[in-house]
C-alpha cells in the first residue's frame, strides 16, 4: 500500500511563502517534510505566467480527483428511475431492489447500500428538497412497532378455544409445507370497516377482505368464504390470536371439514409472528386509525398484489407468489 500523501492547502500556501522568501526548493521541501521533486512538480504544474499560485492549485487538484473518480451509479438516469420506479411504485425495499436485480440477472446491478447512501443525500429525489425536508425516506417501510408496557391487562374478553398453539402439528412449526395459515385482522376507525388477513406461514402469501366490522358475526362467513376459494390441500391449519372476533370459530371448523384452529398464548404475538410481520406491511396502505370505508375491493386487491409480488429475504428473494403458485415471475 502506498504511504503518499496528497498535498494539502496549508503545505501549497508554505511553498508559495517560500518562494517569496526567494527559498530553493530544498529549503521549502526541508520545511514541509516533502521530497524536493515532489515541491517542483508542483511548482512546474501551477505556475501561471511566472508566478505560482496556492488558491489555484488546490483548485486544480480537487478538479483532477473529482475527475479520476468513477461515476456514481444513481448519476446514470436509466438506473436512477429504475430503482425509483420500485421504491415509490412497489414499496420494495432497497435490498429487496438489489438482490433482485441480481437474481434476475438485470443489466442494472446496484447495491442495497448504495440505494440507501442515494435516499440519504438525496440523489434520488426528483427535486430539491427544502430544510426538514425527508422525500423519499419518508417512503421506507421501516416505523416501530408500538408494543403493551409491562403490567398491561387484557380488556378483551376471553373466549374458548379449541386447540393450543403448543400442540400445533410439526409441519406447521417448521413451515416445511404449504397450507398452514395465520389470522387477524386490520383496524381502521373503531367501529368501522376494517380487515380480515390470513397469511401462509410457508409462502407468506397473504389474502385480505374487507369486512363492516370486527366482530364475529362478519369475520365467521367471510374466513369460511375465503378458505373456500383455495384448493383443499391448500387449507390445512388456522393459528389466530384470541380476539373475540373468533369467538365462533367451531362453525368455521364445521364448514371446513373440521379444519383445526391453534390459538397462541395471550399476550404472545410473536408467536404469530408471520401474520403481525405482514400486518405490519400493510399499514403501508392503510394507516392506523383511517377509514377503510373509502376503500373499494378492487384497490385493496392491487395493494394486496403488490405485497404478495414483493421479493423477500426469506424466501431466497422469491416472492411470496411464485412460492405458493410455484410459477417463476419477471418483476424488473
Amino acid at each position: 500500500m502506498s504511504l503518499y500523501q496528497h498535498l494539502t492547502i496549508s503545505e501549497r500556501e508554505k511553498i508559495l511563502v517560500g518562494l517569496t522568501q526567494e527559498k530553493s526548493i530544498r529549503e521549502i521541501a526541508r520545511d514541509i517534510g516533502r521530497a524536493p521533486s515532489t515541491v517542483s512538480r508542483e511548482i512546474k504544474r501551477n505556475t501561471l505566467a511566472t508566478n505560482y499560485s496556492a488558491n489555484q492549485a488546490q483548485q486544480n487538484y480537487v478538479c483532477k480527483r473529482e475527475a479520476c473518480r468513477r461515476k456514481k451509479l444513481l448519476s446514470y438516469p436509466s438506473i436512477k428511475q429504475k430503482v425509483r420506479h420500485l421504491l415509490l411504485h412497489h414499496q420494495w425495499s432497497p435490498e429487496q431492489i438489489s438482490k433482485r436485480l441480481k437474481q434476475e440477472d438485470s443489466p442494472i446491478q446496484i447495491s442495497y447500500i448504495t440505494i440507501y447512501r442515494g435516499i440519504y443525500t438525496e440523489q434520488l429525489e426528483g427535486k430539491k428538497l427544502s430544510k426538514g425536508e425527508r422525500g423519499i425516506a419518508r417512503k421506507l417501510r421501516h416505523r416501530g412497532k408500538t408494543r403493551h408496557t409491562k403490567g398491561h391487562n387484557e380488556t378483551r374478553g376471553k373466549i374458548k378455544i379449541s386447540n393450543s398453539i403448543h400442540v400445533r402439528p410439526k409441519e406447521a412449526n417448521e413451515r416445511s409445507c404449504i397450507g398452514h395459515w395465520e389470522a387477524d385482522t386490520v383496524l381502521g376507525k373503531t367501529g368501522l370497516p376494517c380487515l380480515i388477513t390470513l397469511t401462509d406461514r410457508c409462502s407468506r402469501y397473504l389474502l385480505a377482505e374487507k369486512i363492516p366490522c370486527k366482530k364475529a358475526r362478519f369475520v365467521t362467513p367471510k374466513l369460511i368464504e375465503m378458505f373456500q376459494q383455495l384448493p383443499k390441500y391448500k387449507v390445512k391449519t388456522v393459528t389466530p390470536d384470541r380476539g373475540k372476533e373468533f369467538a365462533k370459530h367451531a362453525e368455521v371448523s364445521m364448514e371446513l371439514d373440521e379444519l383445526p384452529f391453534y390459538f397462541a398464548d395471550p399476550h404472545a404475538p410473536w408467536q404469530r409472528g408471520t401474520n403481525e410481520n405482514t400486518n405490519g406491511l400493510l399499514r403501508e396502505y392503510f394507516p392506523k386509525n383511517e377509514d377503510m370505508t373509502k376503500y373499494d375491493p378492487q384497490e385493496i386487491r392491487q395493494f394486496i398484489y403488490k405485497l404478495n409480488t414483493r421479493p423477500r429475504k426469506c424466501l431466497g428473494w422469491k416472492t411470496p407468489y411464485e412460492v405458493f403458485f410455484d410459477e417463476v415471475l419477471h418483476l424488473t
